[in-house]
């Protein structure tokens, strides 16, 4: 037999062996046992990722994803109301995976993290859809950094400036404005579209936040994601992963998006509820080794995009328990963002908002995107502030005699034009090249 008539014989041979293939018969399992909220199924099997159909008493269908298995059985986390499963309930294996449904038709929407509409204006009619998991790209491929973003707060824009497609972590405890600094910057960033993650918060935050901070002219451009604190933490998870599709779709499409994820602290404790449901041991303060893994997977989707042209920029909040900034968490968000801005509490008791501490916030990539003008402006304003931090306490007592260091007496004669530069009102913008310029002829201005 020639080689030619062999391949016809191969192909001939695979084309029947198609044709003749059993149909695959999904087998259905039962519900064997509940944890908490991990359900255990036996008799099954499916793929991780995949999603399970488990049938109540009355017929209803309660969804659920395959989060682990152990020898025969799955672990199961539903996505919705467990109230109703029994014992040996049915559990259908689907093989199939969570998809984001994304497009124009999303803007101006307030969703849910299966895509559910919040806002009472029924479903969004999109023509895509795409993994939840999104896609890599080869850090090669991305664009370079080289323009900066204007987000109209003026600390921010002149001091730690914020280049288009890069990832800032924004560092808080509890009650010190970083809603109302998100809510600003959806109203005053230069981008195309805006897509909020508002994961794990209290419903009635979700509402003020759309309703009194965002309102209509900043829902216009955006597309809000809202997972509250009572949904299982597998939908918490999803709502940060749909809200992160939505900004790549954008991208794609060649649009600069501005995201901004509140908070990625609440994403970390969802993964922490599920990976310690299902058994996986803890290692810093309860924190399981795959919460480690899911951030960087998570940021590293945001940033630069390949030739399409397109970039997310993206803010991402780190509640800061007992307002410790070395909380595993935030050590952890530190290390793979671009950046950094921390609120300060002291400056929010005492009125100054926004309460950004300059000494203890970044940009990694400021002195790339600025000017060098207002980048020894920068360096010189905190070299000034930082000085009269360090001797406040002798200051405020009166123990520092004037003329003793020129340094320190320059601090003094500057500092009540620092926290008036540093002060913004919440409906106040300040454009990115007005920030530099007020920065600019601050530094040389003389003040007695």
């Amino acid at each position: 037999m020639n080689e030619q008539r062999k391949q016809r014989w191969l192909r001939t041979l695979k084309q029947y062996r198609q044709r003749v293939a059993p149909v695959p018969v999904v087998v259905e399992g039962r519900l064997s046992r509940m944890v908490g909220l991990t359900l255990e199924a036996v008799g099954c099997q499916a793929a991780i990722g995949s999603h399970c159909q488990v049938l109540r008493p009355d017929k209803e269908v309660v969804e659920a994803e395959v989060v682990g298995f152990s020898g025969e059985k799955l672990f199961l986390m539903p996505t919705g109301n467990v109230q109703g499963l029994a014992p040996n309930a049915r559990v259908i294996p689907t093989d199939k995976v969570y998809h984001a449904a994304v497009g124009n038709a999303l803007l101006g929407r307030v969703i849910g993290g299966a895509g559910e509409p919040l806002d009472g204006r029924g479903v969004p009619q999109t023509d895509a859809s795409m993994p939840l998991t999104g896609r890599q790209i080869n850090p090669l491929q991305r664009k370079s950094i080289t323009e900066p973003l204007d987000v109209g707060i003026r600390s921010i824009n002149a001091l730690l400036s914020v280049g288009r497609g890069q990832r800032l972590g924004l560092f808080a405890g509890s009650g010190v404005g970083k809603s109302v600094l998100l809510g600003m910057m959806t109203k005053y960033t230069n981008a195309d579209i805006i897509v909020v993650g508002l994961i794990g918060e209290r419903g009635r935050e979700v509402k003020d936040f759309i309703n009194n901070i965002l309102g209509a002219e900043g829902l216009r451009r955006s597309v809000v994601v809202a997972t509250p604190a009572d949904t299982p933490p597998l939908m918490r998870l999803h709502g940060t992963m749909l809200a992160t599709t939505i900004a790549e779709y954008f991208r794609d499409q060649g649009k600069h998006v501005l995201l901004l994820m509140d908070s990625l602290t609440r994403y970390a404790q969802a993964q922490r509820e599920i990976a310690l449901a299902i058994g996986e041991p803890p290692v810093t303060k309860g924190y399981p080794p795959s919460v480690y893994a899911r951030i960087p997977q998570l940021v590293e989707r945001a940033g630069q995009g390949d030739q399409r042209g397109g970039s997310i920029t993206a803010f991402y909040t780190v509640l800061v328990e007992g307002d410790d900034h070395n909380d595993p968490i935030a050590d952890a968000s530190r290390a793979i963002l671009d950046g950094h801005i921390s609120l300060s509490r002291k400056y929010s008791e005492a009125g100054q908002y926004p309460a950004i501490d300059i000494e203890a916030s970044i940009s990694r990539l400021m002195s790339d995107i600025v000017a060098p003008e207002q980048r020894q402006a920068a360096q010189r304003f905190r070299k000034i502030l930082s000085t009269y931090e360090r001797d406040r306490d002798l200051i405020s007592v009166g123990a520092y005699q004037k003329g003793t260091d020129p340094a320190i007496d320059e601090a003094i004669s500057y500092h009540p034009r620092l926290m008036e530069f540093l002060a913004q009102d919440m409906s106040e913008h300040v454009s990115y090249q007005q920030a530099s310029n007020e920065l600019i002829a601050l530094m040389q201005s003389q003040v007695v």
